[in-house]
């Protein structure tokens, strides 16, 4: 049967591409001389992803992030795969870090979600969740083309379709 898998999965290498970009716009920029301003990609494993963004002050962490977001859109990369919904810490002399996660794999509240459209849809395909993915089988390619418009339609998820098999 015609099956492929719905993932949640950015592209790491355009964000480390991005970060790579950011630093270079923040060390010629005239607002950001002499400032501490910095953005940190660290990949400790496939689930434990994280910018970490430094700066100064209030304004210039918003500053660090809106070049970040920019250079982010830019390359192609959904901004939806950043969690910046986290507030900055404040760390010695003034200077402040914000923890910015990168989302990977779907939860199972959204893989519930995926299933559950899918099921509504009435067309003739099934979802299964396995692990990270979804799994979603039909009779026809045509019914399992016609499930991925209706998941980038009705998910607020940046997905991704993988393993796309006759």
């Amino acid at each position: 049967m015609p099956s492929f898998d719905t993932v949640l999965e950015p592209n790491l290498v355009e964000v480390r591409n991005a970060v790579d970009q950011t630093m270079k716009e923040i060390g010629t920029r005239f607002d950001f001389k002499g400032s501490s301003a910095k953005v940190e990609f660290a990949d400790k494993s496939a689930k434990d992803r994280e910018l970490t963004l430094h700066a100064d002050s209030d304004f210039q962490l918003q500053q660090v992030q809106d070049v970040l977001v920019g250079r982010l859109s830019k390359r192609g990369v959904d901004i939806r795969f950043l969690d910046l919904s986290g507030k900055p810490q404040k760390m010695s002399h003034d200077k402040l870090k914000l923890a910015v996660p990168v989302k990977a794999g779907i939860d199972a509240e959204s893989a519930k979600k995926i299933t559950v459209a899918l099921k509504a849809s009435k067309l003739k395909v099934q979802g299964s969740i396995q692990g990270d993915a979804v799994r979603v089988t039909g009779a026809k390619k045509d019914e399992l083309q016609a499930a991925m418009a209706l998941l980038r339609r009705e998910i607020e998820l940046p997905l991704t379709f993988d393993n796309f098999r006759d």
